[in-house]
């Protein structure tokens, strides 16, 4: 008995060292592409709009299939999922790797997005089904590594393909993610939902939603905006009123899970300003390379990886709400320092980097544990589903409120009264605007779930029995 609990522990860990490798690949193949759009504009002289459909297509798949994965977990094995959305990845990359037209590029990082959205999906699901809630926190940790470590790296390996080599080769590296493949289909079971109907429907509604209205985002049109509107209304009638819809309205209804998708996707858009912005700092201000930039933000993604488990387990030991506010206070941290060090030398913003790595880290770990611990067994592989998709389009979010923020170039009012360069001040601004934001969120989480946390265990306090010495 003792022999097959350890055999099915060390299976677990291996799984976890496998979605580890697999998200590394992942998040290094949605960012890398970041650091050689100009590559690739010169090449097929493109406009700047017309070469960010490659960030903007996978984008928009990406957020679509993370929640259709999920959703698809009801029907089908975890195992067969992977399989084929990893295979569907390695298509894609091989067609991107044979691209000699833009058409081309834009084709192999869609179907790349439809297959690597299931990564994600089932990063979020493995940890809430292999592991108990006592020891999911440090799942989940483990997981939070391959993100960091796929931040640290990829605009690193972006600067030195795009430098020596050709930017395709960037498609090669997405391939090895087929090196997991074999060992998936070994340790993962076959288990799966209920076989239920799936509403097609209502997943193109979905999917026409969220793309509508990150498009409207990211070209900042009203129309746009308006018809995605329109588009999320009939998603609702739909989900309301169909007998099987694709995402059930009940989940809903669940308050806590609620709230908790309305925090991620606040946190979760504050935390990851912090990447987004720091390469637009280094470059407009410092005016640094593409692999300078990756070389000051690569020692806070090793170590926000390296404290990954750690703050998993902060969480399983002393609560996911002590866990939120110990991010909270290093991403506090980081904001206040950041906007007081723009334009001093790169050193200081990659010491002060490390802040808000950390935080991030702790928050993803943190809120995607507060999230599925509301949910029940039926739920789990739409909610956390819905984390992954929320996760993804609060990053999109942030990512084109702070863009438009920074076209506006410079501001005359000053927040922070430390920096004197006019240039940058409008960074300074956006970062102490966080700082107060992150402050203000920490505050609602606690009133929804720290609070009654604490509620718990004082009335679990009170009904212990009293021991006499005597």
């Amino acid at each position: 008995m003792q022999s097959n609990q350890s055999v099915q522990k060390n299976n677990r860990e291996l799984l976890l060292g496998l979605l580890v490798f697999t998200l590394i690949i992942s998040v290094m193949n949605a960012t890398m592409f970041n650091i050689v759009l100009p590559n690739i504009s010169k090449q097929f002289q493109l406009s700047p709009s017309q070469a960010s459909w490659i960030i903007t297509g996978y984008m928009i798949v990406y957020a679509i299939g993370s929640v259709t994965y999920g959703k698809l977990t009801d029907r089908y094995s975890l195992k067969n999922l992977l399989t084929f959305g990893l295979l569907l990845f390695a298509i894609g990359s091989i067609v991107g790797l044979a691209a000699i037209q833009y058409w081309m590029v834009i084709v192999g990082r869609i179907v790349q997005a439809a297959g690597a959205s299931v990564i994600p999906a089932i990063a979020m699901i493995v940890p809430v089904r292999y592991f108990s809630p006592e020891s999911r926190g440090r799942a989940l940790g483990t997981v939070a590594i391959g993100f960091s470590l796929g931040l640290a790296i990829g605009p690193i390996i972006a600067g030195v393909v795009s430098s020596t080599w050709n930017w395709r080769v960037l498609f090669v590296i997405s391939l090895l993610s087929l090196l997991t493949l074999p060992m998936y289909r070994k340790y993962l079971d076959e288990e799966k939902g209920v076989a239920r109907k799936i509403d097609f429907i209502g997943g193109l509604l979905l999917a026409g939603t969220v793309a509508i209205l990150l498009l409207a985002l990211t070209n900042g049109s009203i129309w746009f905006a308006l018809v995605g509107t329109i588009t999320l209304i009939f998603f609702l009638l739909r989900i309301r009123y169909t007998s099987a819809p694709f995402i059930n309205p009940a989940i809903f209804r669940n308050k806590p899970f609620t709230f908790g998708l309305i925090i991620t996707f606040v946190m979760i858009g504050i935390s990851f300003a912090i990447p987004f912005i720091t390469p637009q700092l280094l470059s407009s201000v410092n005016h640094s390379s593409p692999v300078f930039i990756g070389m000051v933000m690569l020692p806070s993604s090793l170590m926000a990886a390296f404290l990954g488990r750690r703050g998993g387990k902060l969480a399983d030991e002393k609560g996911n709400p002590f866990l939120v506010y110990t991010a909270a206070a290093l991403l506090l941290i980081g904001f206040i320092s950041l906007s007081s060090v723009v334009g001093m030398s790169p050193v200081f913003i990659g010491i002060f980097l490390i802040f808000g790595a950390v935080g991030q880290s702790f928050m993803q770990i943190a809120m995607s544990n507060t999230v599925s611990r509301t949910l029940s067994k039926e739920h789990i592989g739409v909610g956390m589903g819905l984390f992954s998709m929320i996760t993804f389009i609060s990053t999109a979010t942030s990512t084109a409120v702070i863009g438009k923020i920074l076209d506006l170039g410079t501001s005359t009012i000053r927040l922070n009264p430390i920096p004197q360069n006019s240039t940058t001040i409008i960074y300074s601004n956006i970062f102490m605007v966080l700082a107060i934001l992150i402050v203000v969120v920490a505050a609602f989480y606690y009133v929804q779930f720290g609070r009654a946390v604490k509620m718990d265990a004082d009335e679990k306090m009170n009904s212990e029995p009293v021991t006499s010495k005597g």
